[in-house]
């Protein structure tokens, strides 16, 4: 029988849609009355069965060749279309005479050779046709094959684990270790160490398996290679899966314009393109219809390339637009899992008219290229802009750390200064205090100067006065005697002291030496020019006190000169000369002393600029640090708020991933329970179809009984088609998948 060569899906949805027909039909024999409509299904059936009887010996050679071959065991529903034998034959026919002279007839006739493809390829050429069509015979790479297989790949286990899930329910694939399995981890294997940027993505295995049930293992590497070379599949299995997200934004689009209502309730349920029809891009439909109806969007997809796959998808929503409009995301979700693959069970002619239906304008397709590049570039800009802040926020964490760690020194030399500030402020207090009295001692010591002019006038008018008389009292040489010795010992007195004050400034002068010095130069310049304007006054304050030191020196010289030949007067006449020079002699050193005092007043002057001068750079000091904490502060306010949108945007992405991961979870859960529970009805309807065949075989099907064993087959069929699918059995393989890279 056809079933038996027949590949399990196309088997099921032939014998599912003969039982479908042949249920309501009975025998012409039987004493039930038949409506017209009963007596012409059974006599569908009854033609169905006998062209399927005629046609099992050619089917089981056919079957036999691919086995010896390495192909698959899977033929296409098209030995039990609805079509007439003739018209298969008529279609073979013409099929092989564009195989025969194929450049001839693609050249002249490219868009019939189109049409006849969209009307579906016969599956006996479906394999030499897919070579043809993406030109993939006589390869130089499938003389390399045989060389690959003995070669290692880096992702072998990948694809071990991965090959028990493509067509799990397929019998070329579903036994471990089988022939199916073998072929296929060799051909993905191959293309590993062919392409090592793409290497293995699990998605790929579902179109190598369509190509191993069409062709010999060899012929269907160079088919997948040609496919991804020539057909964008390349750029669709890349890790960064750029063109994925290229078709998603094209697709989004197409629906937009197409279907705005059910755009606008896509974004109001937050439900994304990508949830739904990356599948559909990434395996052909291959894991969202049955095989018969994805193979023959297939078909296309070698002549026509993507767009078919934007044309269906778009032709799907077409059809359930009003039912997505009623449904939440979990409910969407639900309905593009169970509902949709089973809306064309009646074959796949009404998904394609409807998809040739579609506006497709392959202009606005690339203009929406260039859309989503540039969109892309500024998604890269911003990244590249964002990995420029965080770089710049890293050195302003380590220019604060450098900061805190010289405000911290400015606070040490800030603090050493206040003390030294402190303990200099003192000593310039005791300083003071001594140059206060030392300016008292010099008014004494001036006030007693005077006295002593006066005296020195009055003597200077009694000896006019007493000219005559050469005789003086001893009492006024005593009297002269005893200020003598006073005075000199004032001045030996302030002569100690000022002494002291000498020593004191030296040490002084020394500690100011000793201050830290700062770099404002500008300001140390103005203060140094005060300070030689006040020392330019004052030396020349000492030149003139020289100056007139000078001048008494010589006017007591000339006094010596006159008063040369006087020596030789009495002696009290003598004793009132020398007191006199005495006195001359005490002037003189008077005077020096003023000019000494003069000089410590300058020294003083000196040191209270020099102490202006470090108070100054002190308060600068405090200035820069206060400064410095300011903006030590405000950098600090700044990183914290960087490091708060830095937290909330990872606190975000966490929350998002996560959802995914339980989007993701839930999604493969309920396509494992649906195919789990597909698999379970497909099993039934195959036992339920042997009973058939055994019962014919067996002559229980005979004009007495075939009403009463049709109306049982109809029974058991309704049982199971309203019975629970989630009940009986456990899942056997995960949902369709979920691309992954390696």
């Amino acid at each position: 029988m056809a079933s038996q060569v027949a590949s399990p899906s196309a088997s099921l949805h032939t014998t599912s849609s003969s039982t479908t027909l042949s249920t309501p039909a009975l025998s012409p024999s039987s004493p039930v009355e038949l409506s017209p409509d009963e007596v012409e299904l059974l006599a569908k059936l009854e033609e169905q069965n006998r062209l399927l009887e005629i046609d099992s010996k050619s089917l089981r050679s056919v079957n036999g060749s691919r086995r010896n071959s390495g192909s698959s065991l899977v033929s296409s529903s098209s030995a039990s279309s609805n079509l007439s034998h003739h018209q298969e034959e008529d279609s073979w026919l013409l099929w092989g005479r564009i195989v025969n002279e194929w450049e001839e007839a693609y050249k002249k006739k490219e868009k019939q050779i189109k049409e006849l493809v969209r009307k579906g390829i016969p599956h006996h050429f479906r394999a030499i046709v897919w070579q043809l069509l993406c030109n993939a015979q006589d390869m130089p790479i499938k003389d390399q094959y045989c060389d690959l297989l003995k070669m290692t790949s880096p992702c072998e286990k990948l694809i071990r684990r991965d090959i028990a899930r493509t067509y799990p329910e397929h019998d070329f694939f579903k036994e471990k270790d089988s022939l199916g399995q073998e072929v296929l981890f060799n051909v993905m294997k191959a293309y590993s160490l062919v392409d090592r940027e793409v290497g293995y993505c699990q998605g790929s295995a579902f179109i190598v398996g369509l190509l191993l049930m069409q062709m010999p293992e060899e012929e269907a590497f160079c088919v997948f290679v040609k496919l991804m070379q020539d057909y964008r599949l390349r750029e669709l299995f890349k890790p960064s899966m750029a063109e994925l997200g290229l078709c998603m934004y094209q697709f989004e689009c197409m629906i937009q314009e197409q279907l705005p209502e059910l755009y606008v309730h896509f974004q109001a349920q937050s439900f994304h393109t990508s949830m739904y029809a990356s599948s559909w891009f990434l395996t052909i439909f291959l894991t969202s219809f049955p095989l018969p109806i994805a193979t023959r969007i297939f078909d296309i997809f070698m002549s026509e390339g993507l767009e078919i796959v934007f044309r269906a998808g778009l032709a799907v929503l077409q059809m359930n637009q009003t039912e997505l409009m009623q449904l939440d995301m979990e409910g969407m979700l639900q309905h593009f899992q169970k509902v949709i693959p089973h809306q064309f069970d009646g074959g796949p002619e009404k998904l394609i008219q409807a998809a040739y239906q579609v506006k497709y304008n392959a202009k606005k397709m690339k203009k929406l290229e260039k859309e989503y590049t540039t969109i892309k570039t500024k998604e890269l800009e911003e990244q590249v802009e964002i990995k420029r802040l965080r770089t710049e926020n890293r050195l302003l964490k380590q220019r604060i750390e450098t900061l805190e760690k010289e405000s911290a020194s400015l606070a040490d030399r800030l603090i050493q200064g206040q003390v030294t500030r402190a303990q200099e402020a003192e000593e310039n207090y005791l300083i003071k205090r001594e140059l206060a009295t030392i300016k008292q001692q010099s008014d004494e010591t001036s006030t007693k100067l005077e006295q002593a002019h006066h005296t020195i006038s009055e003597l200077q008018h009694q000896r006019q006065l007493h000219k005559c008389n050469p005789r003086y009292s001893e009492e006024f040489v005593l009297q002269l005697e005893k200020e003598l010795v006073h005075a000199r010992l004032k001045e030996a007195e302030s002569h100690c002291a000022m002494k002291e004050m000498q020593d004191k400034i030296l040490e002084i002068e020394k500690r100011n030496t000793s201050l830290p010095d700062e770099n404002n130069i500008v300001r140390l310049q103005e203060e140094l020019i005060a300070v030689k304007l006040r020392e330019a006054e004052a030396v020349m304050s000492l030149k003139e006190m020289k100056q007139q030191i000078k001048d008494l020196e010589e006017h007591w010289q000339r006094h010596l000169a006159r008063t040369a030949g006087r020596w030789k007067d009495p002696p009290k006449k003598n004793t009132v000369n020398e007191l006199q020079d005495e006195l001359m002699n005490v002037r003189l050193r008077e005077a020096e002393r003023h000019a000494e005092l003069r000089e410590i007043r300058q020294r003083m002057m000196e040191m209270e600029t020099q102490n202006q001068i470090n108070s100054n750079q002190l308060r600068r000091a405090e200035q820069e640090v206060s400064s410095l904490q300011s903006k030590v502060q405000y950098l600090t306010a700044q990183n914290k708020g960087l490091q708060a949108q830095l937290s909330e945007a990872k606190r975000k992405q966490a929350e998002i991933e996560c959802k995914n991961k339980e989007e993701v979870m839930a999604v493969r859960l309920r396509e494992a329970d649906s195919i789990a529970a597909v698999a379970e009805l497909q099993q039934h309807i195959a036992e339920l179809e042997i009973q058939k065949e055994e019962g014919k075989v067996q002559g229980q099907l005979n004009n007495s009984d075939s009403s009463q064993y049709i109306r049982e087959l109809k029974d058991q069929i309704a049982e199971l088609k309203h019975e629970p699918v989630t009940d009986k059995m456990p899942k056997q393989q995960e949902g369709p998948p979920r691309p992954t890279h390696f």
